[in-house]
């Protein structure tokens, strides 16, 4: 692997320290005992507190005068100055930590450990004074270091391909993306609780699967030497946690990888978290109240207030969501009724429409297609899409006014799906004949309509209670609450095309 003339230089650097005798990767533990942020929001010069701190991070930037030097120090919780004097950390005749490891062999993105204590500088910056001054991590590579001039930013690390696949670079030098993630943490953790409190208990259910199931989509397939079957990464985790309730469990949820080997792009990648929650005797009206509430809670947990600016529209996430069955949205947006066509009929609408459909097309896709292409980029408001046809909804019950419906909801913000609810379907025959259908479809050429999972069938003939079911994806709902508008920046790692093998083969060391 060819090295550049900066890469080079910090070898030599590297070399250098070991010939001092110092390792730059030592093994022993460093005591750290306190962070920036921590010194920022605590430090008071009267109190004289923080007089023996310790601790570790990135050199960002340094300003060598002399005998004296400022830097500046980056941990997990932020950026700090340290101010480094020649005779305070070399306090005899031997001056090498300073004039060489100091000033010559350390580099902008190496990681060092500081003892010291903080003051507050002649121009008022907080900093630490450092007393002793260890190596410990060198870094061979140059970091892209963001300048600004003039209120103009040079050498910022903001091209996308870059940034997805060399996140640790990012995590480093735009604090910011590291902001984003741990929302996502908060978002999961207000959930998690939120779950809790209401008596549900969080399980984990199996990803590789005999059949996949839960969803309409296009699964992974991998095959399993031992058993000597095919197996599917799951596609959804649904039928899994319905057989919990038919167990004996009143509520159930978990938090699950899913897998489609389907399309990418800003708000699809092939690998997803969606958290899928199932509580019995209640119904998806109920499912409606709690996500109201769950959402409006979350919302306030990471922004302070319920209203969230999702490119440029001010989204409130507070009090109750229109309610708008599907029929009544298309027949709104659409200017026409489709409630009773067939799929004869439903074709002749997608062609007068423009919208564009496939020969494999059911009722129920063209049915979708329809809304997708007129109403969904206007529903920028939290809007409860209701009440969706039968052949759109294979595991959702019938709705109990009109048999030819279900009670299924999607929740939309900003013209995206963020969830999808039903009163579950807990009659066997009825979801047998469904999946029937699915097989039908199927066998037209669908590939991404449902297998027929008989065992899940042989678990609601033992019976289940009615039960309402909501599936919703995290990452969607992250790129919502953190004004994030393409999916890869809410994901630490989203999933890109291989890069060239970085060097043909292992250098000698």
């Amino acid at each position: 692997m060819e090295y550049s003339e900066q890469e080079l230089i910090r070898r030599e650097s590297l070399a250098k320290l070991r010939e001092l005798g110092i390792e730059p990767y030592p093994a022993a533990q460093y005591p750290v005992n306190a962070e920036a942020a921590q010194i920022a929001a605590q430090y008071n010069p009267e109190q004289g507190n923080f007089a023996d701190v310790c601790l570790a991070g990135r050199l960002m930037s340094r300003r060598i005068m002399g005998a004296a030097s400022f830097g500046e120090l980056q941990d997990a919780s932020g950026r700090i100055q340290i101010y480094v004097k020649r005779d305070e950390i070399c306090p005899g005749e031997d001056k090498t930590m300073y004039n060489t490891v100091w000033k010559k062999l350390l580099d902008i993105g190496d990681i060092i450990g500081v003892k010291g204590f903080a003051f507050i500088t002649q121009t008022g910056q907080l900093s630490i004074h450092v007393r002793e001054l260890t190596v410990l991590s060198k870094s061979l590579r140059v970091l892209p270091i963001v300048k600004e001039l003039d209120g103009q930013v040079f050498d910022a690390f903001t091209d996308p391909e870059l940034r997805y696949r060399q996140r640790y670079v990012d995590l480093i030098v735009n604090p910011q993306v590291r902001d984003t993630f741990v929302k996502r943490a908060k978002i999961v953790a207000t959930m998690r609780e939120y779950f809790n409190a209401a008596g549900c208990l969080e399980v984990e259910t199996p990803i590789l699967q005999s059949i996949p199931g839960g969803a309409t989509a296009r699964p992974f397939i991998t095959h399993h030497n031992a058993l000597d079957i095919p197996l599917y990464l799951r596609i959804a985790n649904e039928l899994y946690l319905k057989r919990l309730i038919v167990g004996g469990y009143n509520g159930v949820y978990e938090f699950a990888k899913d897998f489609r080997n389907e399309g990418m792009d800003k708000t699809h990648n092939p690998e997803f978290t969606c958290m899928e929650i199932y509580v019995a005797y209640k119904d998806y009206n109920w499912m409606m109240d709690f996500v109201e509430k769950m959402l409006a809670k979350v919302a306030t947990a990471v922004n302070g207030t319920t209203v969230v600016d999702i490119a440029g529209n001010q989204v409130d996430f507070g009090g109750s969501y229109r309610r708008l069955p599907i029929l009544e949205a298309i027949r709104e947006y659409a200017g026409v009724d489709v409630k009773g066509m067939d799929e004869a009929a439903l074709r002749d609408t997608c062609k007068k429409l423009k919208v564009e459909i496939e020969p494999s097309m059911g009722k129920g896709k063209l049915i979708d297609a329809i809304f997708g292409a007129y109403c969904e980029e206007k529903l920028i408001q939290p809007t409860f899409i209701t009440d969706y046809p039968v052949e759109m909804s294979p595991l959702t019950k019938r709705h109990r006014e009109d048999p030819t419906l279900t009670e299924r909801f999607e929740l939309f913000v900003c013209g995206k799906e963020l969830a999808n609810a039903y009163s579950e379907l807990n009659d066997p025959i009825d979801q047998l004949e469904r999946f029937q259908e699915q097989a039908a479809l199927k066998s037209k050429g669908d590939d991404e309509a449902m297998f027929i999972d008989y065992d899940f069938v042989r678990a609601l003939e033992y019976g289940m209670p009615p039960t309402s079911g909501l599936g919703m994806g995290i990452d969607r709902l992250t790129m919502f609450m953190t004004g994030q508008t393409a999916i890869q920046d809410v994901l630490f790692f989203p999933q890109m095309r291989p890069e060239k093998p970085l060097r043909k083969e292992c250098p000698k060391e």
